[in-house]
Order: C-alpha cells, then sequence, then structure tokens
C-alpha cells in the first residue's frame, strides 16, 4: 500500500489495458467499490439501490476486500458510522436511494460541516408520497444545499470512472469534503452495459491511502470535533465550507485529466454536443440530456440548430463554463426531473438562469419538468420542444413559468 501512495503522489500516469466487463449501472458501482477497497463501507439496502449493497456483500463474504462491512439498522445509522469512521481515519463509503437519503438527511449536514471525505452513491429514486421506486431526481435536489459535492452519471462507464475519482476528489487536503456519486434509478442502475474496468492494481495506485488530518482515535495527539459553535463563529464555518466548494472544481478537473492519463477517459463539468452553432440549446442532467442529444441529432437532420448541455457536476455548479456555453444563443430549455414547490422555477433551471442573468447576451431561457416518478421522456418529445423553440412564432414571454413534458393535463 505504501507503494501504491507513493505512485499517486507523483501524478504521472501511464496509460493501462482497461478489461471490458459486462454489468448493471449497480455493479459496476460495487465494482469500483471493491476496487477501491474502503476500510469501512456501512449501509442499509433499498430500491433500486439494493445490488450495490448485494454485490459489495459477496466481495465481503468472498474476501474480495479487507473492508468492515456494518450492515446498519437504517440509513441513518450508515451515514452515522460513517460519519465515525471518517473522523477516526478511516476512509469510508456508503450508498442509497430516494427516502433513504432522506432518513439521512440530518447528517449530510454533519458529514459535510465536519469536512468528512465520505463517497456515498446515490441511485436516483422520487421522493414519497405517493410511494414510487422509479427515477426522477427529487432525492437529490433535495439534498443540494447540504455542503456536498453532487457528480450525476448517464451510464455505468461514468459511474465506474466518477466513483474512483470521488474518493480523491473527496479526500484532496484542499476539499475534505463528501461526495455524492449519482445515477438513475432502473434506467442505468438496472441496465446492462459494456463498461471498460481497470486493473485492481491500478485503481490502488491511483486513489492511493486515505492521509487523515487528524484521527479521534489518537490519543497521543487529540483534537475536538463536533462541538458547540456559537455566532462568533459558525458563519465563518459555513463560509470556509462554500470556499472549499469552489476549490474543488480546480481539484475535479485536476483529478479527471490525470484519471485520463491512465484511461484514456475523461468526464469533465459539462458536456456539450452540437454547440458550435447551435440557437437553440437543452441543458439537462443524467440520461435526460442523453434523450435531448438524440433529439437534437434528428432535428438537426430537418434543419434546426440544435445543440446539447449535459450538466455532470451539479456541485459546485460550473458557472463559468455554463455562461461561456450559453451566451448568445437564441434560445435554451432547461429540462428537470424534479421541482421545486412552490418556487419560481425547477431547481437547474433556478441555477441556470440566475447563473445567466448578468450576461449581457444571455438567451431566453425557459423550464421543463419531465419524467417524475419513473415516466419516460421520449426522443419524440424532446423534438417537439426543440421545433417549438426553434419556430419563428416562438415568444419566451408566452411560456408558462414550468412547462410538464408527457403529463396528463
Amino acid at each position: 500500500m505504501a507503494q501504491a501512495a507513493t505512485i499517486a503522489a507523483e501524478r504521472k500516469w501511464s496509460r493501462v489495458e482497461s478489461v471490458p466487463k459486462g454489468m448493471t449501472g449497480d455493479h459496476t458501482a460495487a465494482e469500483a467499490m471493491r476496487q477501491i477497497n474502503p476500510d469501512v463501507l456501512a449501509a442499509y439496502p433499498i430500491t433500486p439501490q439494493t445490488e450495490i449493497v448485494e454485490r459489495f456483500a459477496e466481495f465481503v463474504a468472498d474476501g474480495e476486500v479487507t473492508t468492515e462491512f456494518v450492515a446498519v439498522e437504517s440509513e441513518h445509522s450508515a451515514l452515522s458510522a460513517c460519519c465515525g469512521a471518517a473522523a477516526s481515519g478511516a476512509r469510508a463509503m456508503t450508498c442509497t436511494s430516494s427516502q433513504g437519503l432522506a432518513l439521512m438527511h440530518e447528517i449530510t449536514y454533519i458529514a459535510a460541516g465536519q469536512r468528512l471525505p465520505i463517497v456515498m452513491v446515490l441511485v436516483n429514486r422520487a421522493l414519497s408520497a405517493p410511494i414510487n421506486i422509479h427515477c426522477d431526481h427529487s432525492d437529490g435536489m433535495g439534498s443540494r444545499d447540504c455542503g456536498w459535492i453532487q457528480l450525476y452519471c448517464h451510464d455505468a462507464q461514468e459511474v465506474y470512472d466518477t466513483t474512483i475519482q470521488a474518493v480523491r476528489i473527496a479526500e484532496h487536503p484542499d476539499v475534505m469534503l463528501p461526495v455524492l456519486v449519482t445515477l438513475d434509478g432502473f434506467v442505468t442502475s438496472h441496465d446492462m452495459e459494456r463498461v471498460e474496468t481497470l486493473p485492481d492494481e491500478a485503481v490502488k495506485a491511483f486513489v492511493g491511502e486515505y492521509n487523515a488530518p487528524y484521527n479521534l482515535l489518537d490519543s497521543k495527539h487529540p483534537v475536538t470535533a463536533g462541538i458547540m459553535a456559537p455566532p462568533t463563529v459558525y458563519f465563518e464555518h459555513k463560509i470556509a465550507q462554500e470556499r472549499a466548494l469552489r476549490r474543488a472544481e480546480r481539484v475535479i478537473e485536476e483529478i479527471a485529466r490525470e484519471y485520463e492519463q491512465l484511461s484514456g477517459r475523461y468526464v469533465g463539468p459539462v458536456e456539450t454536443y452540437g454547440l458550435d452553432d447551435a440557437e437553440v440549446v437543452v441543458v439537462g442532467l443524467s440520461t435526460g440530456a442523453d434523450t435531448a442529444r438524440v433529439a437534437a441529432e434528428r432535428v438537426r437532420a430537418r434543419g434546426i440548430k440544435a445543440g446539447v448541455v449535459r450538466i455532470h457536476q451539479f456541485r459546485p455548479l460550473p458557472v463559468s463554463a455554463i455562461t461561456s456555453l450559453l451566451a448568445g444563443r437564441k434560445v435554451v430549455a432547461v429540462l428537470d426531473r424534479a421541482q421545486s414547490l412552490g418556487a419560481a422555477g425547477a431547481p437547474l433551471f433556478s441555477d441556470i438562469r440566475t447563473a445567466m442573468y448578468d450576461q449581457a447576451n444571455r438567451p431566453a431561457i425557459v423550464s421543463y419538468v419531465y419524467g417524475l416518478g419513473g415516466r419516460d421522456l421520449t426522443v419524440d418529445q424532446v423534438s417537439a420542444v426543440f421545433e417549438h423553440l426553434a419556430a419563428p412564432s416562438f415568444d419566451a414571454s408566452d411560456q408558462a413559468t414550468q412547462t410538464y413534458i408527457g403529463a396528463r393535463e
């Protein structure tokens, strides 16, 4: 392990040959966790995340990892256990979905506020009520302001690559924040895909060892953690968290470029299609943006200059990249798979419109909500959005504050 840490510290990598495997998104996340071999993994199964826990439990039972696997009684306990482990100098990971993340909500703020570099895989699923086990982003969006880095993945390959990188991002001394790696429930989590995996030794070298800044169990170097913060210090503590998130933008890019040297694959803060001459642009997250890309290809054949921006790095939001990509376009449609009930707009839409507000050449920006509770988003539906926005008669002032795609009105 010491040799692996030394290699990781050099930050110079030679390309290694990948090994293709057929895996579901959940299996892919578990495989990345196996190769990372965290010190502690505490988790509770919940659909559609359950396969991750099942697979990892098999790795533990078969002796393929040395991880201390803690089968807790609830998700609140899972993240609590991870906090204790991380504060004691251990590399800790977990995973959940939907109501599981909601039950963790209290502890998500504690993990971020105490600057604990926990990595969590979130399989996106709708929040109750009514009960629904299918995909939307209401769970992740409900935790968007708790201080975690949030990285939204669109396929199993990206889940694999991002989970490995997330460990390095979280533990970087300029960051020291928890990271959420997300994938769409059932759409990605249960879909079988070809995934290019790295050799175990390469992953071990890339993540290196976690050199914790403190260890609550080290009696020779005592520290105090989780204390009461009165008004004289609490404000500055929260500012420090925000600044760490902003520093994370540079760190995420640096680690992504390192990983590209090793694997040949690069996952940036945003991914684009057709933006060179695009007049009408759709912005979205995860698999919805993939559907938008196919729709853009279709309507381009009809003469519509359509483009797509897929946001991978949702927190910290890559504001400078977004503004440079969207400035000067005719109209931008933001696709959200979640609502912000009672607010001026859906979560991603609100972020994009705020980012563009001060731009002199900002486009018209309109909001679409789709796929709540797992309802399908089709290529025909997004094609119709492009066609509507590109029509000469389109007037953004006539557009509803929030338009629902595929809903029965």
